[in-house]
Protein backbone atom coordinates (compact mmCIF):
# COMPACT_ATOMS: atom_id res chain seq x y z
CA UNK A 1 0.00 0.00 0.00
CA UNK A 2 3.14 2.38 0.70
CA UNK A 3 4.74 2.01 -2.00
CA UNK A 4 1.20 2.24 -3.87
CA UNK A 5 0.63 5.76 -2.38
CA UNK A 6 4.70 6.50 -3.33
CA UNK A 7 4.04 5.97 -6.95
CA UNK A 8 0.98 7.69 -6.98
CA UNK A 9 2.43 10.86 -5.42
CA UNK A 10 5.70 10.46 -7.88
CA UNK A 11 3.08 10.29 -10.68
CA UNK A 12 0.97 13.39 -10.22
CA UNK A 13 4.46 14.97 -8.92
CA UNK A 14 6.06 13.97 -12.98
CA UNK A 15 2.45 14.74 -14.69
CA UNK A 16 2.31 18.34 -12.90
CA UNK A 17 2.54 21.71 -14.27
CA UNK A 18 4.63 24.05 -12.90
CA UNK A 19 4.01 27.72 -14.00
CA UNK A 20 6.84 29.07 -12.05
CA UNK A 21 9.46 28.00 -9.64
CA UNK A 22 11.90 30.41 -7.60
CA UNK A 23 15.19 29.89 -5.13
CA UNK A 24 16.86 32.84 -5.62
CA UNK A 25 20.42 32.32 -6.30
CA UNK A 26 22.96 35.15 -7.10
CA UNK A 27 20.93 35.20 -10.80
CA UNK A 28 17.76 36.54 -9.03
CA UNK A 29 17.84 39.83 -10.35
CA UNK A 30 18.05 38.79 -13.81
CA UNK A 31 14.69 37.80 -13.37
CA UNK A 32 12.79 40.43 -10.36
CA UNK A 33 12.31 43.64 -11.36
CA UNK A 34 12.23 46.38 -8.88
CA UNK A 35 9.38 49.03 -9.62
CA UNK A 36 9.98 52.33 -9.47
CA UNK A 37 7.30 52.16 -6.63
CA UNK A 38 7.58 55.00 -4.26
CA UNK A 39 11.33 55.55 -5.82
CA UNK A 40 11.13 59.54 -6.51
CA UNK A 41 9.82 60.15 -2.81
CA UNK A 42 12.41 58.55 -1.13
CA UNK A 43 10.27 56.15 0.76
CA UNK A 44 11.15 52.85 -1.18
CA UNK A 45 13.19 50.20 0.45
CA UNK A 46 15.50 47.17 -1.56
CA UNK A 47 15.78 43.85 -1.40
CA UNK A 48 18.99 41.98 -0.87
CA UNK A 49 19.88 38.09 -1.49
CA UNK A 50 20.77 36.84 1.57
CA UNK A 51 20.50 33.86 4.25
CA UNK A 52 20.31 35.52 7.08
CA UNK A 53 21.51 35.43 10.28
CA UNK A 54 20.32 32.07 10.79
CA UNK A 55 19.97 29.31 8.41
CA UNK A 56 20.66 25.31 8.02
CA UNK A 57 22.66 25.60 4.43
CA UNK A 58 23.61 29.42 4.02
CA UNK A 59 24.15 29.26 0.03
CA UNK A 60 20.56 26.95 -0.15
CA UNK A 61 18.85 29.63 2.19
CA UNK A 62 19.39 32.70 0.51
CA UNK A 63 16.32 34.39 -0.10
CA UNK A 64 15.36 38.25 -0.67
CA UNK A 65 15.66 39.99 2.49
CA UNK A 66 13.34 43.64 2.72
CA UNK A 67 15.42 46.60 4.28
CA UNK A 68 15.80 49.16 5.53
CA UNK A 69 12.88 49.65 7.75
CA UNK A 70 9.72 52.14 7.79
CA UNK A 71 9.61 51.57 3.80
CA UNK A 72 7.35 50.77 0.71
CA UNK A 73 8.99 47.51 -0.77
CA UNK A 74 8.08 46.44 -4.28
CA UNK A 75 9.58 43.67 -7.09
CA UNK A 76 8.02 41.32 -9.19
CA UNK A 77 8.86 38.79 -11.59
CA UNK A 78 6.95 37.17 -14.95
CA UNK A 79 6.01 33.36 -14.57
CA UNK A 80 7.76 30.79 -16.57
CA UNK A 81 4.60 30.17 -18.00
CA UNK A 82 1.37 31.96 -18.15
CA UNK A 83 -2.09 29.79 -17.31
CA UNK A 84 -5.32 29.56 -17.10
CA UNK A 85 -6.44 27.30 -14.02
CA UNK A 86 -9.83 26.45 -15.22
CA UNK A 87 -10.72 22.94 -14.52
CA UNK A 88 -6.93 22.70 -12.36
CA UNK A 89 -5.79 23.06 -9.18
CA UNK A 90 -4.06 26.11 -8.43
CA UNK A 91 -1.34 26.09 -6.14
CA UNK A 92 0.79 29.51 -4.74
CA UNK A 93 2.97 28.56 -2.24
CA UNK A 94 6.27 30.94 -0.60
CA UNK A 95 8.59 31.00 2.43
CA UNK A 96 8.93 33.64 4.89
CA UNK A 97 11.15 34.74 7.55
CA UNK A 98 10.56 37.82 9.66
CA UNK A 99 13.97 37.49 10.71
CA UNK A 100 13.44 41.13 12.34
CA UNK A 101 10.59 39.76 14.93
CA UNK A 102 8.23 41.51 12.44
CA UNK A 103 5.96 44.43 14.67
CA UNK A 104 3.90 45.91 11.66
CA UNK A 105 4.00 45.05 8.09
CA UNK A 106 3.33 43.17 5.45
CA UNK A 107 4.40 39.21 4.41
CA UNK A 108 2.16 38.31 1.59
CA UNK A 109 3.01 37.78 -1.81
CA UNK A 110 0.51 38.68 -5.21
CA UNK A 111 -0.30 36.65 -8.13
CA UNK A 112 -0.82 38.91 -10.93
CA UNK A 113 -2.64 39.21 -14.56
CA UNK A 114 -1.35 39.94 -17.48
CA UNK A 115 -2.98 43.35 -18.03
CA UNK A 116 -0.82 43.79 -14.48
CA UNK A 117 2.56 41.71 -16.09
CA UNK A 118 3.33 44.51 -18.93
CA UNK A 119 3.79 47.05 -16.51
CA UNK A 120 6.10 45.21 -14.04
CA UNK A 121 8.70 48.33 -13.66
CA UNK A 122 5.60 50.48 -12.30
CA UNK A 123 4.45 47.80 -10.10
CA UNK A 124 3.06 49.42 -6.77
CA UNK A 125 -0.16 49.85 -4.06
CA UNK A 126 -2.61 50.32 -7.04
CA UNK A 127 -1.73 47.38 -9.92
CA UNK A 128 -4.56 45.17 -10.08
CA UNK A 129 -3.98 41.68 -8.70
CA UNK A 130 -5.59 38.12 -9.13
CA UNK A 131 -4.61 37.18 -5.94
CA UNK A 132 -2.75 38.22 -2.57
CA UNK A 133 -1.75 35.53 0.33
CA UNK A 134 0.09 35.25 3.04
CA UNK A 135 0.90 37.04 6.63
CA UNK A 136 0.08 40.58 8.16
CA UNK A 137 1.09 41.36 10.72
CA UNK A 138 0.66 44.78 13.25
CA UNK A 139 0.63 45.11 17.01
CA UNK A 140 -1.33 42.55 18.94
CA UNK A 141 -4.66 42.78 17.16
CA UNK A 142 -3.84 41.99 14.02
CA UNK A 143 -2.22 38.73 13.10
CA UNK A 144 -3.23 37.02 10.15
CA UNK A 145 -2.86 35.63 6.84
CA UNK A 146 -4.65 37.55 4.37
CA UNK A 147 -6.51 35.22 1.14
CA UNK A 148 -7.97 37.93 -1.32
CA UNK A 149 -9.60 37.11 -4.09
CA UNK A 150 -10.29 39.43 -7.43
CA UNK A 151 -13.56 38.99 -9.12
CA UNK A 152 -14.91 41.43 -11.87
CA UNK A 153 -12.41 44.25 -10.36
CA UNK A 154 -12.88 43.93 -6.56
CA UNK A 155 -11.10 42.38 -4.67
CA UNK A 156 -12.53 40.08 -1.79
CA UNK A 157 -11.43 39.80 1.98
CA UNK A 158 -12.13 35.88 3.11
CA UNK A 159 -14.16 36.44 6.11
CA UNK A 160 -12.22 33.13 8.12
CA UNK A 161 -9.78 34.82 10.61
CA UNK A 162 -6.27 32.56 9.90
CA UNK A 163 -3.61 33.22 12.60
CA UNK A 164 -0.22 33.72 11.11
CA UNK A 165 3.12 32.42 12.60
CA UNK A 166 4.97 35.31 14.29
CA UNK A 167 8.09 33.98 15.45
CA UNK A 168 11.70 34.61 13.20
CA UNK A 169 11.78 31.03 11.91
CA UNK A 170 11.00 30.17 8.47
CA UNK A 171 7.68 29.09 7.86
CA UNK A 172 5.64 28.26 4.68
CA UNK A 173 2.73 29.40 3.44
CA UNK A 174 0.56 27.37 0.80
CA UNK A 175 -3.06 28.64 -0.89
CA UNK A 176 -4.69 25.95 -3.14
CA UNK A 177 -7.88 26.37 -5.11
CA UNK A 178 -9.81 23.75 -6.50
CA UNK A 179 -12.36 23.47 -9.84
CA UNK A 180 -15.04 22.58 -7.17
CA UNK A 181 -14.38 25.75 -5.65
CA UNK A 182 -13.02 24.92 -2.42
CA UNK A 183 -9.92 25.82 -0.98
CA UNK A 184 -7.50 24.79 1.45
CA UNK A 185 -5.01 27.00 3.53
CA UNK A 186 -1.64 25.16 4.91
CA UNK A 187 1.30 26.83 6.47
CA UNK A 188 4.36 24.66 7.24
CA UNK A 189 2.21 21.91 5.28
CA UNK A 190 0.03 21.61 7.72
CA UNK A 191 -3.95 22.63 7.24
CA UNK A 192 -4.83 25.39 8.77
CA UNK A 193 -7.99 26.39 7.09
CA UNK A 194 -10.01 24.96 4.41
CA UNK A 195 -14.11 25.55 2.73
CA UNK A 196 -16.15 26.86 0.07
CA UNK A 197 -15.44 29.64 -2.07
CA UNK A 198 -19.14 30.81 -2.15
CA UNK A 199 -18.90 30.60 1.38
CA UNK A 200 -16.22 31.55 3.16
CA UNK A 201 -15.58 34.98 1.08
CA UNK A 202 -18.93 37.85 -0.10
CA UNK A 203 -17.90 37.72 -3.68
CA UNK A 204 -21.11 36.62 -5.51
CA UNK A 205 -24.26 38.94 -4.37
CA UNK A 206 -26.66 36.51 -2.16
CA UNK A 207 -29.00 34.14 -3.61
CA UNK A 208 -31.69 35.54 -1.75
CA UNK A 209 -32.56 39.27 0.22
CA UNK A 210 -35.22 40.47 2.45
CA UNK A 211 -38.07 41.66 0.66
CA UNK A 212 -37.91 45.76 0.56
CA UNK A 213 -41.39 46.04 -0.26
CA UNK A 214 -43.01 44.03 2.33
CA UNK A 215 -43.62 45.77 5.55
CA UNK A 216 -44.76 44.71 8.78
CA UNK A 217 -48.35 44.33 9.51
CA UNK A 218 -50.62 46.83 11.88
CA UNK A 219 -51.27 44.00 14.18
CA UNK A 220 -47.89 42.54 14.67
CA UNK A 221 -47.32 42.65 18.26
CA UNK A 222 -43.21 43.14 19.25
CA UNK A 223 -43.72 43.81 22.81
CA UNK A 224 -42.68 40.65 24.68
CA UNK A 225 -43.79 41.68 28.30
CA UNK A 226 -46.26 44.37 29.56
CA UNK A 227 -47.73 44.97 33.19
CA UNK A 228 -50.38 42.66 34.74
CA UNK A 229 -53.42 44.01 33.78
CA UNK A 230 -54.77 42.22 37.21
CA UNK A 231 -52.36 43.76 39.07
CA UNK A 232 -53.96 46.45 40.92
CA UNK A 233 -52.65 49.31 43.26
CA UNK A 234 -53.69 48.62 46.95
CA UNK A 235 -55.86 51.17 48.49
CA UNK A 236 -54.07 54.08 50.19
CA UNK A 237 -51.01 53.16 48.46
CA UNK A 238 -49.91 56.66 47.47
CA UNK A 239 -50.58 57.59 51.62
CA UNK A 240 -47.58 55.73 52.65
CA UNK A 241 -44.92 58.59 53.51
CA UNK A 242 -41.39 57.87 52.61
CA UNK A 243 -39.74 58.72 55.64
CA UNK A 244 -40.83 58.52 59.35
CA UNK A 245 -39.68 60.59 62.48
CA UNK A 246 -37.11 57.71 64.45
CA UNK A 247 -38.77 56.52 67.21
CA UNK A 248 -36.12 56.05 68.79
CA UNK A 249 -34.61 59.63 69.04
CA UNK A 250 -34.76 61.90 71.90
CA UNK A 251 -34.48 65.87 72.41
CA UNK A 252 -30.98 66.32 73.75
CA UNK A 253 -30.76 67.17 77.46
CA UNK A 254 -28.86 70.19 76.47
CA UNK A 255 -31.40 71.59 73.95
CA UNK A 256 -33.14 74.96 74.55
CA UNK A 257 -36.34 75.78 72.54
CA UNK A 258 -36.02 79.22 73.21
CA UNK A 259 -31.87 79.11 72.08
CA UNK A 260 -32.41 76.33 69.35
CA UNK A 261 -36.17 76.38 68.29
CA UNK A 262 -38.42 73.70 68.51
CA UNK A 263 -36.81 70.66 68.79
CA UNK A 264 -37.53 67.84 66.02
CA UNK A 265 -36.98 63.93 65.39
CA UNK A 266 -34.51 63.17 62.96
CA UNK A 267 -36.53 60.98 59.73
CA UNK A 268 -35.42 57.79 58.98
CA UNK A 269 -36.59 55.47 55.88
CA UNK A 270 -40.14 54.09 55.89
CA UNK A 271 -39.96 50.31 55.62
CA UNK A 272 -43.58 49.79 54.78
CA UNK A 273 -42.73 52.57 51.11
CA UNK A 274 -42.55 50.77 48.66
CA UNK A 275 -41.87 53.76 45.80
CA UNK A 276 -44.04 54.41 42.67
CA UNK A 277 -46.07 51.26 42.05
CA UNK A 278 -45.64 49.15 39.49
CA UNK A 279 -47.82 46.30 38.10
CA UNK A 280 -45.64 43.68 37.73
CA UNK A 281 -44.65 41.97 33.98
CA UNK A 282 -46.25 38.96 32.38
CA UNK A 283 -45.25 37.66 29.20
CA UNK A 284 -47.87 39.20 26.32
CA UNK A 285 -49.80 36.33 25.30
CA UNK A 286 -50.02 38.60 21.65
CA UNK A 287 -46.52 38.76 20.86
CA UNK A 288 -45.51 37.39 18.09
CA UNK A 289 -41.81 38.12 17.99
CA UNK A 290 -39.65 40.48 16.09
CA UNK A 291 -41.00 40.59 12.64
CA UNK A 292 -38.49 40.07 10.01
CA UNK A 293 -38.71 40.61 6.50
CA UNK A 294 -39.23 37.46 4.21
CA UNK A 295 -36.09 36.33 1.77
CA UNK A 296 -36.84 36.74 -1.83
CA UNK A 297 -34.87 35.89 -4.91
CA UNK A 298 -32.15 38.08 -5.02
CA UNK A 299 -32.56 39.86 -8.85
CA UNK A 300 -29.17 41.05 -8.69
CA UNK A 301 -27.50 37.22 -8.06
CA UNK A 302 -25.38 35.20 -10.96
CA UNK A 303 -24.32 31.81 -10.29
CA UNK A 304 -20.60 31.81 -11.17
CA UNK A 305 -18.68 28.50 -11.23
CA UNK A 306 -15.52 30.00 -12.26
CA UNK A 307 -14.70 31.58 -8.75
CA UNK A 308 -11.43 29.47 -8.41
CA UNK A 309 -10.19 30.25 -11.98
CA UNK A 310 -7.84 33.14 -12.76
CA UNK A 311 -7.69 32.71 -17.10
CA UNK A 312 -4.50 34.80 -17.34
CA UNK A 313 -2.03 34.69 -14.52
CA UNK A 314 1.20 35.71 -15.34
CA UNK A 315 3.29 36.98 -12.95
CA UNK A 316 4.27 37.01 -8.86
CA UNK A 317 5.64 40.02 -6.71
CA UNK A 318 5.86 41.41 -3.32
CA UNK A 319 4.46 44.74 -2.23
CA UNK A 320 5.04 45.53 0.81
CA UNK A 321 5.20 48.11 3.37
CA UNK A 322 7.12 47.24 6.87
CA UNK A 323 7.96 49.50 9.57
CA UNK A 324 10.44 47.28 11.34
CA UNK A 325 12.68 45.23 7.96
CA UNK A 326 14.03 41.97 7.29
CA UNK A 327 11.93 39.42 6.28
CA UNK A 328 13.29 37.15 4.14
CA UNK A 329 11.06 35.38 1.28
CA UNK A 330 12.31 32.63 -0.71
CA UNK A 331 11.21 29.24 -2.42
CA UNK A 332 8.68 30.26 -4.51
CA UNK A 333 6.35 27.98 -6.72
CA UNK A 334 3.24 28.32 -8.40
CA UNK A 335 1.64 24.97 -10.22
CA UNK A 336 -1.46 22.52 -10.50
CA UNK A 337 -0.37 20.00 -7.75
CA UNK A 338 -0.30 20.22 -4.17
CA UNK A 339 1.79 17.38 -4.12
CA UNK A 340 4.79 19.07 -6.33
CA UNK A 341 4.40 21.70 -3.08
CA UNK A 342 4.59 19.72 -0.98
CA UNK A 343 7.84 17.84 -2.46
CA UNK A 344 9.66 21.09 -2.99
CA UNK A 345 8.77 22.56 0.10
CA UNK A 346 10.06 19.32 1.52
CA UNK A 347 13.08 19.55 -0.53
CA UNK A 348 13.80 23.49 0.02
CA UNK A 349 12.35 23.78 4.02
CA UNK A 350 11.62 20.65 5.68
CA UNK A 351 14.69 18.79 5.56
CA UNK A 352 16.37 22.20 6.96
CA UNK A 353 14.02 23.43 9.31
CA UNK A 354 15.60 21.54 12.90
CA UNK A 355 18.94 23.01 11.64
CA UNK A 356 17.71 26.56 11.20
CA UNK A 357 15.77 26.04 14.89
CA UNK A 358 19.44 25.01 16.65
CA UNK A 359 21.35 27.94 14.65
CA UNK A 360 18.43 30.39 15.56
CA UNK A 361 18.85 29.58 19.36
CA UNK A 362 22.80 29.38 19.08
CA UNK A 363 22.59 33.14 17.64
CA UNK A 364 20.21 34.28 20.66
CA UNK A 365 22.34 32.66 23.37
CA UNK A 366 25.31 34.50 21.95
CA UNK A 367 23.49 37.81 22.82
CA UNK A 368 22.25 37.15 25.72
CA UNK A 369 25.99 36.30 27.07
CA UNK A 370 27.09 39.67 25.42
CA UNK A 371 24.44 41.76 27.07
CA UNK A 372 26.13 43.76 29.85
CA UNK A 373 24.33 42.81 33.03
CA UNK A 374 23.39 46.11 34.54
CA UNK A 375 24.38 47.04 38.26
CA UNK A 376 22.13 45.34 40.82
CA UNK A 377 22.02 47.78 43.28
CA UNK A 378 20.44 50.13 40.90
CA UNK A 379 20.89 54.05 42.02
CA UNK A 380 22.84 52.90 45.39
CA UNK A 381 25.31 51.27 43.63
CA UNK A 382 26.18 54.67 41.35
CA UNK A 383 25.95 56.44 44.91
CA UNK A 384 28.92 54.03 45.97
CA UNK A 385 30.85 54.58 42.68
CA UNK A 386 31.14 58.18 43.05
CA UNK A 387 31.82 58.03 46.70
CA UNK A 388 34.95 55.90 45.44
CA UNK A 389 35.68 58.19 42.77
CA UNK A 390 35.95 60.95 45.73
CA UNK A 391 37.98 59.41 47.29
CA UNK A 392 40.17 58.12 45.24
CA UNK A 393 40.95 61.29 43.78
CA UNK A 394 41.48 62.79 47.35
CA UNK A 395 44.24 60.48 48.08
CA UNK A 396 45.38 61.39 44.36
CA UNK A 397 45.69 65.09 45.96
CA UNK A 398 47.37 63.87 49.15
CA UNK A 399 49.83 62.30 47.05
CA UNK A 400 50.64 65.02 45.35
CA UNK A 401 50.88 67.19 47.95
CA UNK A 402 53.89 64.93 49.78
CA UNK A 403 55.55 64.86 46.15
CA UNK A 404 55.80 68.61 45.96
CA UNK A 405 57.23 68.71 49.35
Amino acid sequence: MRTFLLLSCLFAAASAEVYFQEKFDDSWSERWVKSSFKVSDGSAGDFTLTAGKWFADEEADKGIQTGPDSKFFATSAKLSTEFDNTGKDLVLQFSVKHEQDLDCGGGYIKLLPKSSADKLASFGGETPYSIMFGPDICGFSSKKVHVILTHDGKNHLIKKDIKAETDQLTHVYTLVLKPDNTYQVLIDLKEVASGSLFEDWDILAPKTIKDPKASKPEEWDETEMIADPEDVKPANYDDIPATLSDPDASKPEDWSDEEDGTWEAPTIPNPDFKGEFKAKMIKNPAYKGKWVAPDIDNPAYQPDDTLYAFKDSAAVGFELWQVKAGSIFDNIIVTDSLETATAFAEETWATGKEAEKAAFEKVKESEKKDTPTPPMGGEDDESADEDDTYEESEDAGKGEGHDEL
